[in-house]
């Protein structure tokens, strides 16, 4: 280890860094917008839908930055089982549906089987070999084994093979010691998941698939503390749109030996990328009010004909909640049986079935025979404020 220090004093297992009034102040702002993000009521489809594209997100993410070429389209097909890619490209499939898989199971062990394991050798090996498998040739490692040769990744040349072991037991030990487990402070578990992300990779522990491997380990750490599964995709997300920087910082962090800039780094795109997810959820809790509103207030028209009622119901739900839209763009927007009634009917009853939404507050007249819908009577279920 006194040569390691000589060659790697970067790799000191020591806080060298420090948490700037910014970094804690952006710290705070993330684990509020944490707690809200989880005690925030959606639909159950909702949640499997954000849960979803989380997933897709965090796996495009971690391995697009290390080279894989598929979009997220492709990776959602791949998870619907709507794509099978040629012969060709079927380990960039592997790659992705590897992350996915591994992402899943860290997913059930923490959230489902409240698995509260510290971070062990054995549990970065077994990352590794979820990450890894059946790449055959497009691998330069063996799954789940440390390397046991020397390693240079541009200008950086890795720690000794040999040291290889020791350094991951006393990672594993310093971040349990140094970061307050089992019980830390969402700070010292969002700082100890980017520590032990960027240690992962100054160690280079395996042939490949360090950038994934540490990424997992950020997963799991932050995971463990109470991440909401649906935010599971932001860090991933960011350090692969930011790829360039995110290369930067390493490199100045090892040749600085100082963690600030990363921590800083990382931590403003932590709460970016939560802002980002708070948004969405809020406009969908936002579109769960519409669909009561509209329930509501059709329950209270009386109704000579039930189809009319139908008609106008599925029209109201359908219609873009943003941006104007034609009545025909709104009708074919409604499911099938709707669209055919609408074909069987003349234009004067389209024109005063949207008359009438618009008379009840629902649409609103846009100019030009377009229509938007009237999302400012929602304001009336928000607290008064100046």
């Amino acid at each position: 280890m006194d040569k390691i220090n000589n060659t790697h004093p970067h790799i000191s297992f020591h806080q060298n860094w420090a948490v700037t009034p910014e970094i804690q102040y952006q710290i705070g702002e993330c684990d509020a917008m944490c707690r809200t993000i989880a005690h925030s009521p959606m639909r159950k489809k909702d949640i499997e839908k954000l849960l979803q594209v989380s997933l897709i997100k965090g796996a495009h993410a971690t391995t697009a930055i290390e080279g894989n070429t598929l979009s997220e389209e492709d990776i959602e097909n791949i998870i619907n089982k709507h794509k099978q890619l040629p012969p060709s490209r079927q380990y960039q499939q592997t790659e992705v549906e590897n992350v996915i898989n591994t992402l899943n199971d860290i997913l059930n062990d923490v959230v489902h089987k409240k698995a509260d394991s510290p971070l062990t050798p054995h549990l970065i090996q077994n990352f590794h070999q979820h990450i890894m498998r059946n790449l055959g040739q497009h691998a330069d490692t063996i799954p789940g084994k440390w390397r046991e040769d020397e390693r240079v990744v541009g200008p950086y040349r890795a720690p000794n093979h040999q040291v290889v072991p020791e350094l991951m037991e006393k990672l594993c030990r310093w971040i349990k010691d140094e970061f307050g487990y089992p019980k830390p402070s969402f700070a010292s578990a969002l700082i100890a998941a980017i520590v032990a992300h960027v240690y992962i990779e100054w160690i280079h522990p395996f042939g490949d698939g360090n950038g994934r491997t540490g990424r997992m380990v950020e997963f799991y750490i932050l995971l463990r503390q109470g991440l909401p599964s649906v935010a599971s995709h932001i860090l991933s997300n960011y350090y692969n749109l930011t790829r360039t920087e995110y290369y930067r910082q390493l490199n100045e962090t090892r040749k600085n030996r100082d963690l600030t800039g990363f921590i800083a780094y990382a931590v403003q795109g932590f709460r970016d990328g939560l802002m980002d997810e708070l948004e969405a959820i809020q406009k969908g809790q936002l579109k769960t009010f519409w669909r009561n509103h509209v329930y509501d207030t059709l329950s209270d028209r009386t109704y000579g004909k039930k189809n009319q009622f139908k008609r106008q119901r599925e029209v109201a739900l359908c219609a873009p909640f943003e941006g104007e839209f034609t009545m025909d763009d709104a009708i074919m927007k409604t499911p099938l049986e709707i669209i055919r009634d609408y074909t069987r009917l003349s234009d004067a009853t389209k024109r005063r079935d949207f008359k009438e939404l618009v008379k009840m507050g629902i649409f609103k007249e846009a100019g030009n025979n377009k229509y938007a819908v009237n999302s400012d009577v929602l304001l009336t279920y928000l607290p008064v404020k100046k």
